[in-house]
């Protein structure tokens, strides 16, 4: 990895973490931010704990997000196979492209890629992980910009949670290798944890069966991850979080001229003061770097030549956050703050292959920032909790820059400086819960959120296969506006069900509207063969979505019972050039989605199965090819031998359903990860 020598400085950092006593004593520290805001009571909001974190089919973060019905990825493929670009997440059908809508951070930290707004899912080891809140909806307040659809905080292992040894690994189908360890030191008055992972299989071939040719091979991947925290008291009541994460994912996508990598380095320090006047300060630093091949395949499949490479894409995140939890009095909770995002990057490619050899070179990137100031107050008053939030943010888009040149020449064919920008952004939340009864609660919110374009969106023209989309430098930024009514039943011991109903508004939706097709040459992307497709990312008029989210839980003894629907109705308003879009749906986003969990937990053995459904969703913006349904089954069965060691049996889609991830003009179908066995064993002193 090129940052390793920022990642060893960053783990040199946490020496003074292991000169503590060597006595093992009671835990103080937490490694946790300042406690939840009570005013949480009034949004829709699911808490994913350890236990279910460790028992998925297929034991990766996507999964145990898959949860949260409502939840998605642009594709339905998940991180063995997709193009690491089409990683973004989203909530509530508030879809459409492929950069991030809903808000991913750990232990604080925003995660998504500072170039793409992807996430890099290989990087979460789910032992890594102690606890996942995702709030569906919220707006942009507490957490800042970025959270449109909602929020999904993920909270590493810490405290008593820590272990000596903690590690499991297991032998899957097509050779699939999939380990896990932590080594932890617990000190009075602070704790260390060194973790790695590693994952690799020879893959499966993306093309179905029926439309493969002579190209289509498997697509095999390999991937990895280390990760050191210590968490120290400095102080009374003062603990110091020193966090230092790598990552390295490399895959194909079953072809030649179709690997992708990506890596990463992050470092961060966070100062969490519990005191009567709570405080935390944190600073954070990232590095990406992500490279891919493409691809051109003819329609027999018989032959694949490349069509461009992405040799360099290297990206830079850092920023900070200060926040005070002054007294205010009992049942009153009030946090003051400040936090700033500031992000470059820049893309290095070569394209129009002539003889298999590139003729042209391309460099786009540019600078874009955030900074803002909020304030959050809650007040409980016996059964009513009242919240209200409200923040400014100033943003920025700097030095952005399309540059392409002639590689036998050197000589410039596009040369586009574009205008810096800048401005501002008022949102904020307010919401109000009620509980007449230990068996009901109500609650209401009313929210706006925001998102800047990514520096992908404004800068980088693409192709995938025949077809070619433009980058647009002029994009504005993405605004929420939402409404959330809901209440939860707590009918019997051990029994819960909550039922959430939503609308929501995004004006100046970003998408990718299709302008014309091939053969032909087009603005920004220059020839598109026949049968292919020229698309610009353009602001919509809006996106307008309404629908209902319903969570219940039931406990029985050693029985246990999950399962979350979403539904949603989006409509597209759109004029002028995208005027053929409006009153349509937005690509890739299914109407309800569905996940179920039965489990049991006994002295015996563990195990669980979940059961998933995804309906129909348009694979393209003019919802003119449709991807089908489809349901799938994991299972899991975990037998304890001795203490602190278990033997594990795992299957991924039991039944080998078609989960189909893409659909081509021609017809040809790409699937997402078919039947997959794991076997294998856990250790935990």
């Amino acid at each position: 990895m090129k940052h390793l020598p920022l990642f060893a400085a960053l783990l040199l950092s946490t020496a003074p973490a292991f000169a503590a006593e060597a006595e093992d004593t009671l835990i103080t520290v937490t490694g946790k931010g300042l406690k939840d805001l009570p005013g949480d009571a009034a949004l829709s909001l699911i808490v994913i704990d350890r236990e279910r974190i460790l028992n998925t089919g297929s034991n990766r973060l996507e999964s145990v997000l898959a949860d949260i019905a409502g939840q998605q990825q642009f594709r339905r493929s998940d991180s063995r196979s997709a193009n690491a670009t089409s990683q973004g997440i989203t909530l509530r059908g508030l879809g459409g492209n492929a950069s991030s809508r809903a808000l991913l951070v750990l232990d604080g930290v925003p995660q998504a890629d500072p170039f793409g707004g992807w996430v890099a899912f290989p990087a979460y080891a789910t032992r890594r992980l102690d606890r996942i809140r995702v709030t569906r909806g919220g707006g942009s307040g507490y957490w800042g910009p970025g959270a449109l659809a909602g929020t999904i905080e993920l909270e590493s292992v810490g405290g008593n949670a820590v272990r000596p040894f903690d590690g499991a690994i297991a032998y899957g189908s097509r050779n699939s290798v999939d380990a896990q360890g932590a080594l932890g030191l617990t000190r009075d008055k602070g704790f260390a944890t060194l973790s790695a992972a590693y994952g690799r299989g020879d893959g499966f071939i993306p093309i179905v069966e029926r439309n493969r040719g002579p190209v289509d091979r498997a697509a095999p991947y390999e991937q990895a991850s280390v990760a050191l925290r210590a968490v120290v008291e400095v102080a009374p009541e003062t603990e110091a979080q020193v966090t230092a994460n790598g990552f390295t994912d490399s895959r194909e996508r079953g072809t030649d001229f179709s690997r992708n990598t990506s890596e990463g380095v992050d470092g961060a320090l966070r100062l969490v003061g519990r005191g009567r006047w709570g405080w935390q300060a944190l600073a954070y630093v990232q590095t990406r770097n992500f490279t891919s091949d493409f691809a051109a395949v003819n329609a027999a499949r018989t032959s694949v030549t490349q069509s461009l490479a992405q040799y360099d894409t290297p990206a830079t995140g850092w920023g900070g956050r200060l926040e005070i939890a002054p007294p205010v009095g009992d049942g009153v909770s009030l946090r003051l703050g400040a936090d700033t995002r500031q992000l470059t990057g820049k893309t290095m490619e070569l394209f129009t292959y002539v003889n298999a050899a590139p003729t042209r070179q391309r460099e786009a990137g540019g600078r874009t920032g955030t900074t803002g100031l909020f304030a959050d107050a809650s007040i409980e008053r016996g059964m009513i909790t009242a919240t209200a939030s409200a923040r400014i943010d100033w943003w920025t888009i700097k030095d952005g820059r399309l540059l392409e040149t002639t590689i036998a020449t050197n000589a410039p064919f596009t040369s586009l400086l574009f205008a810096d920008r800048s401005g501002h952004e008022f949102t904020g939340r307010a919401g109000l819960a009620v509980n007449p009864a230990d068996w009901l609660a109500l609650r209401g919110a009313a929210y706006r959120g925001w998102r800047l374009p990514t520096l992908n969106e404004l800068y980088r023209p693409f192709r995938v296969g025949p077809d070619a989309t433009a980058a647009n430098a002029l994009l504005s930024p993405e605004r929420v506006t939402g409404v959330d009514l809901g209440f939860t039943l707590k009918p019997a011991d051990g029994f819960e069900i909550g039922v959430t109903g939503f609308w929501n508004r995004m004006d100046d939706t970003i998408a990718n509207v299709t302008q014309g097709r091939g053969p032909g040459s087009f603005p920004g992307v220059g020839f598109v063969a026949a049968g292919g497709f020229y698309r610009q990312r353009q602001n919509l008029d809006s996106l307008t979505v309404w629908g209902w989210e319903v969570d219940a839980k039931l406990r029985r003894g050693d029985f246990g019972l999950t399962a979350s629907w979403s539904h949603v109705d989006p409509t597209i308003a759109a004029s002028r050039a995208a005027a053929p879009l409006n009153g349509l749906l937005p690509a890739q986003t299914p109407r309800d989605q569905f996940s179920g969990t039965i489990d049991y937990t006994g002295s015996l053995f563990t195990a669980s199965a979940t059961l998933r459904h995804i309906a129909a969703q348009f694979e393209d913006d003019q919802n003119s090819r449709s991807l089908n349904a489809a349901t799938m089954v994991d299972a899991l069965l975990l037998v304890p031998l001795v203490k602190g060691f278990a033997i594990e049996g795992r299957v991924e889609n039991l039944f080998d359903a078609e989960v189909q991830a893409a659909l081509s003009g021609t017809g040809v179908v790409e699937r997402a990860l078919p039947r997959t066995f794991w076997v294998g064993a856990r250790v935990s002193f």
